[in-house]
């Protein structure tokens, strides 16, 4: 077992700390080759991921690149570089310590590259840069040591993926180079330690001791929760409350529209002026730092924010987490959990804000998970090949490689294991050719094998890869910037097609603040400051969660309570009286109801399998009916219903739900749809068949979109078994669409199908029609009513 070199030891004494027995653990392990830490927010993970790094560099001082560090985010990158310079500083270590982000000068990113620092601090798209390089090589010769923070979060992602090729690479370029992963919210341990081990070995998986149970319970308001919405505005006076009670609180939401929603009205009712500010993605960068400012130096008594915030950043004093509206997803929850009482050992407190009636049920299961410790997650996915070929360009761009060697590398990352050569050889195909409809073209053909090695065809491809280097996909968004005489202060970014339905003197949210659209000067939304009772809010592509499977199952469970004593009364009255009136569903079975409403058949299918999984039911069930002459007229979906309303009743449903009916409905939905055509295009910019980035400047989304439908509608026409377009497929099923989720409610639920007619709308079903977001149904339904209504005028006219 490593000992900690006495300088370090004394450190840690001088401060009146002591080191940790995880800590411990992780000098003793410094020699594996793949090690996970699991410890909780503020029990020192980052610091033990550095103490070997440290004592390794006291103990045998070297020059050149010694140790990575990946992070998520470029604000943790520069939160670790301050914190981890105090102890470097007082204990005298000559350590070099650097960042390199996208904020990171041109001129110091070249300076690294001639003179790598001891400790560098990054993101996967950065170290992605780094290697795409013909200096590479050089660059992380000697390397000895990679710490992934906040691990959990990359693995969810395509980031993460990409990360993992990278480090194949690394692990080719330094073959001693030893792993270590960082978390505090691991659902599946194992599966994570695999997801970043060099295959094949076994790594080695600590746990910290977990620390002080939560202190969580749902906030108690005077009103009751609406029954239906997602803002939360009617808790805003037991919030302020909360907010003046304690030092600093991240009010969190699931969406950045909600965010600015809340953020509007909490403003408003502020009758203190406390100082409060908001954080989210979509905000300009000198807004979210100067935010972030305040924060750290405890000048904000609250932050409205988003999963911007959501990781381990120590902002600060902050003493309480409120999540408004249903977490979604416990894994989720429990990490923003951890942002209060960023202390070892100290209880972190939350309260739960449920947006709605329904969401009293959700938070109760989510709060009765994290007691029980319970993570949910899904199972780890292949890793996608539109990141794989995307990793074929970065590596041709430093140089020759051949393919069995680049292979070897690829199937040793974690999320490629299963990767075969045919799969492999397809995407090399593509990087060279473009695909067989493309070929033909020469900007498709960027890389050429020669002498036994694939090399770029052009060395001046180099340039335009590194700028389409990245897996995070910019949507159709426009900058906001204020309209006066200095050029105009960048408010932040709103979706293209929200700025496509503002007209002059429209007024909307954006950064807390109510500003006045001016007009479109070249792509970008030029506004002034407006007051405004009643602005429009902005759509940001913030993240729309949906209930993660072992919520929803925890929710069926409670339906089945006796009683409900747990919850508010109105909740439990209201359950008891769906029980009388109907049924509540039930694990195992699938309930479905119909009842008449306003001249209108309605049926309600009570699947709990998430928002996106519901609505592409919806769009599968409707479809399925217009076939049987049910004239369907439209439906609506949430995390666990889909209501469809039409002009005749639905007698027998279950022939609606035969999976191959359904999977055949998909096929022949998914071939023109607009969601295909969206994945496309991100799957498409990912894998380098379309730039986002040309030499000097930024395609516009509407370039890109425009550029990339006429791709897929190419592609489908002439090549249909295009590799991109399988691509496209698979991430469509897994993404918007998650057909996965309808086949897991249609095997859990067996055919067991619970089917009531009844004389009226139920309990359950009523907050449904509340619910904002119907979608019409296009179809023979439309022209009987218009059949209808002229029947009846001419009936009225005495023509009839």
């Amino acid at each position: 077992m490593r000992d900690l070199p006495d300088p370090i030891q004394n450190w840690f004494t001088s401060r009146g700390w002591e080191v940790h027995p995880h800590q411990r653990d992780m000098l003793a392990a410094s020699d594996e080759p793949t090690t996970l830490l699991i410890a909780p927010t503020g029990g020192g993970k980052t610091m033990a991921g550095f103490l070997p790094t440290l004592a390794e560099l006291y103990e045998a001082p070297r020059g050149g690149l010694h140790t990575l560090y990946i992070s998520p985010l470029k604000a943790l990158a520069a939160d670790i570089k301050r914190n981890l310079r105090t102890p470097v500083d007082e204990i005298g270590l000559d350590i070099r310590i650097e960042d390199r982000t996208g904020d990171t000068s041109y001129t110091q990113k070249r300076r690294q590259r001639a003179d790598p620092p001891h400790i560098l601090l990054t993101t996967p798209e950065s170290l992605a840069l780094l290697l795409s390089y013909e200096d590479a090589p050089r660059i992380f010769d000697g390397l000895q040591r990679v710490v992934i923070d906040e691990i959990h979060a990359l693995a969810e992602s395509k980031r993460g993926d990409q990360l993992m090729l990278a480090l194949s690479r690394l692990q080719s370029l330094a073959p001693g180079l030893r792993r270590v992963g960082l978390s505090a919210t691991v659902e599946d341990p194992q599966a994570i330690a695999n997801f970043m081990a060099h295959h094949p070995n076994s790594p080695v998986i600590l746990q910290a001791d977990p620390g002080s149970d939560p202190d969580i319970s749902m906030l108690e308001t005077q009103e009751a929760p609406p029954w239906a919405g997602g803002g939360g505005r009617y808790a805003i006076p037991a919030i302020l409350e909360e907010v003046k009670q304690h030092n600093t609180t991240l009010i969190f939401h699931n969406t950045r529209a909600q965010a600015e929603i809340f953020f509007h009205h909490l403003w408003l009712a502020n009758d203190q002026q406390l100082p409060i500010g908001i954080h989210h993605g979509s905000l300009a960068r000198a807004q979210r730092e100067k935010v972030e400012q305040a924060m750290v130096a405890g000048e904000l008594k609250a932050i409205v924010c988003t999963g911007s915030l959501d990781l381990g950043i120590d902002w600060g004093d902050v003493d309480l987490v409120i999540q408004v509206g249903a977490p979604k997803n416990v894994k989720r929850l429990v990490q923003r959990i951890g942002r209060a009482n960023h202390r070892y050992n100290a209880p972190s407190k939350a309260l739960l804000v449920p947006a709605n009636r329904f969401e009293i049920v959700e938070c109760k299961a989510a709060l009765d998970a994290v007691k029980e410790h319970d993570l949910d997650g899904d199972p780890r996915a292949r890793g996608p090949r539109d990141v794989l070929c995307q990793h074929i360009l970065i590596r041709a761009a430093s140089g020759p490689f051949q393919a069995a060697d680049l292979y070897q590398e690829v199937i040793s990352a974690g999320p490629y294991t299963g990767l075969t050569r045919a799969e492999f050889d397809r995407c090399l195909d593509f990087c060279a050719t473009g695909g067989y409809a493309l070929r033909a073209y020469d900007r498709y053909q960027r890389i050429v094998e020669r002498g036994g090695k694939w090399q770029l065809r052009d060395p001046r491809a180099a340039t335009q890869i590194r700028m389409n280097v990245g897996t995070i996909i910019d949507y159709e968004t426009l900058k906001v910037r204020l309209k006066n005489r200095r050029g105009g202060t960048p408010l932040g970014e709103v979706e293209e097609g929200f700025a496509s339905t503002l007209t002059p003197g429209d007024t909307f949210l954006i950064g807390g603040q109510v500003v006045r659209y001016e007009g479109l000067n070249e792509m970008t939304v030029e506004v002034t400051r407006r007051a405004s009772d009643q602005p429009k809010v902005a759509t940001f592509n913030g993240t729309k969660f949906a209930n993660s499977t072992q919520l929803s199952e925890r929710i069926l469970r409670i339906f089945q309570q006796d009683s409900w004593p747990d919850l508010p009364t109105h909740t439990a009255d209201w359950l008891a009286l769906q029980r009388e009136r109907s049924r509540l569903p039930e694990p195992g079975r699938l309930l479905i109801e119909s009842f008449p409403q306003d001249g209108r058949c309605y049926t309600c299918v009570y699947g709990f399998a998430g928002r996106n999984a519901m609505q592409t039911l919806g769009l599968l069930l409707t479809q399925r009916m217009e076939e049987q002459s049910l004239d369907p007229l439209g439906f609506l979906s949430t995390d666990y219903a889909t209501m469809i309303w039409g002009l005749s009743e639905v007698e027998d449903p279950e022939p609606l739900f035969a999976l191959d009916g359904l999977r055949a409905g998909l096929e022949s939905w998914l071939a023109g749809n607009a969601v295909m055509k969206r994945t496309f295009r991100a799957s498409a910019i990912i894998g380098g068949l379309i730039d986002r980035m040309t030499t000097g400047k930024r395609k516009s989304g509407k370039q890109a979109t425009f550029s990339s439908d006429i791709l897929y509608d190419t592609l489908r026409k002439y090549d249909p078994d295009h590799l991109m377009l399988d691509i496209t497929r698979e991430e469509a099923m897994k993404g918007l669409i998650d057909f996965g989720r309808i086949e897991d409610m249609v095997a859990r639920t067996q055919g067991n199908i619970d089917h009531l007619s009844l004389p009226r709308v139920t309990p359950l079903a009523a907050p449904l029609f509340l619910e904002m977001g119907r979608v019409p149904v296009k179809g023979a339904a439309e022209q009987r009513l218009m059949n209808e209504a002229a029947e009846a005028l001419m009936a009225e006219a005495g023509l009839a």
